[in-house]
């Protein structure tokens, strides 16, 4: 026997509004839809030659939305994105990704360094500047009330952490590739978006068509019986 555990929201209480967006389907229904999209996310590759091919402004709009859907802590929802096309931005972003990139292939311990090798990554990020688009992720770590005074948020990195999970599936969705990428350290990304101090950024995702035969790692994902546990 199934029970469903009702909720009294009350038309007159405040805040509150009846959720009317809940759409259910039939159980063959769901078992279809979340193995269709398994399978399209199992698609879903990192690459790191991408093509110059221009994008509809609108498709990164669209994803950004779904990226502003993510649940938040005390729905303060901390995050901002910085979408970047000026190629003189792009470029000033490159030198600065590739210096902070130079210093960590000097000075990573060999075992991370063996980690990547597989990847066949490297101090060079060309796809920084070739890309259509770069999109710089920043955690809010406060906001501001109209007074100036700080106002504190909660479940900063995690809420961030999920907003760029959505973009990061909403992008695949569309039809594009991406990338993320996270120098270190990556304070200059504050300095050349010209973004506030209460804006830490947290990664560059690298969004647009994959390079024509590009290739990829030849690498396996976990599977299901690796990653979850069922009691």
């Amino acid at each position: 026997m199934h029970t469903r555990t009702r909720v009294d929201t009350t038309p007159d209480q405040p805040g509150f509004v009846p959720l009317t967006s809940y759409r259910e389907y039939p159980a063959a229904d769901m078992v279809h839809r979340s193995r269709e999209f398994a399978a399209d996310m199992q698609r879903r590759r990192t690459v790191r030659e991408f093509s110059d091919r221009p994008v509809p402004r609108e498709v990164i709009e669209a994803c950004l939305e779904a990226a502003g859907t993510a649940p938040s802590g005390a729905h303060q929802q901390p995050w901002h994105f910085v979408v970047v096309t000026d190629r003189t931005i792009k470029r000033a972003i490159r030198a600065a990704a590739e210096t902070a990139e130079a210093e960590f292939y000097a000075t990573a311990p060999a075992e991370w360094l063996a980690a990547l090798a597989p990847l066949g990554t490297d101090a060079n990020k060309e796809y920084l500047e070739v890309a259509p688009y770069l999109i710089a992720v920043f955690a809010e770590r406060y906001g501001r009330a109209a007074d100036g005074s700080r106002i504190p948020h909660y479940y900063v990195m995690e809420s961030v952490g999920i907003a760029t999970g959505f973009l990061l599936a909403a992008l695949h969705h569309a039809g594009l590739a991406t990338l993320t990428h996270t120098p270190n350290p990556m304070g200059f990304l504050n300095e050349i978006l010209e973004r506030p101090p209460n804006e830490r950024a947290v990664m560059l995702v690298v969004a647009g068509y994959p390079a024509p035969g590009v290739r990829v790692p030849d690498l396996n994902r976990k599977p299901l019986s690796s990653i979850a546990t069922f009691r």
